[in-house]
């Protein structure tokens, strides 16, 4: 789909809005969407959800993480981590450690976690490369750059002045 230089909807030319295929929050939800239909039964067939499969995801590329730092990194609200937490623990995939200042904790995986990771990660990788192929790999290498550089500059907005 192309969209027109100026999207307007057709209720008129005084709609101060966008048309609604023009918005960015829309547009990026249906990627999202589109997206994940891909890697969904991947991830629902190790009985898993998507935000855990996340998890277990970045601590095997990064190692033990603190829990402010994972939800920031897994995009996860606290009390939601905290329900994954305790779902992936009791599955035996991740255990809790005490940091070395002992002010806080930090999150592992377990060699039972680690084993889940490698068993979905070859597959995980093909369904990428299936993507990248279909949509080609500069367009996706250059889609990456812009989708976080419009992170960073949606999050310098917010720090200069919440909108209304």
């Amino acid at each position: 789909m192309r969209l027109d230089e100026d999207d307007r909807p057709a209720s008129g030319a005084d709609d101060p809005m966008r048309g609604y295929e023009a918005s960015l929050p829309i547009a990026l939800l249906r990627a999202r969407e589109a997206t994940m239909r891909r890697f969904k039964p991947h991830i629902d067939a190790h009985n898993l959800t998507v935000q855990q499969w996340r998890v277990i995801r970045a601590l095997a590329d990064s190692g033990p993480l603190d829990a402010r730092t994972l939800s920031e990194r897994c995009v996860i609200l606290p009390p939601s981590l905290t329900r994954i937490f305790r779902t992936l623990e009791a599955k035996g995939y991740i255990v809790t450690v005490a940091a070395p200042d002992a002010r806080r904790h930090t999150v592992a995986l377990t060699d039972k976690g680690r084993t889940l990771y490698e068993e979905m990660a070859a597959t995980s990788e093909r369904i990428y490369e299936e993507i990248e192929q279909a949509f080609g790999a500069e367009k996706m290498r250059r889609l990456l750059e812009l989708l976080i550089e419009l992170r960073d500059t949606a999050d310098a907005l917010s720090r200069e002045a919440p909108p209304e």
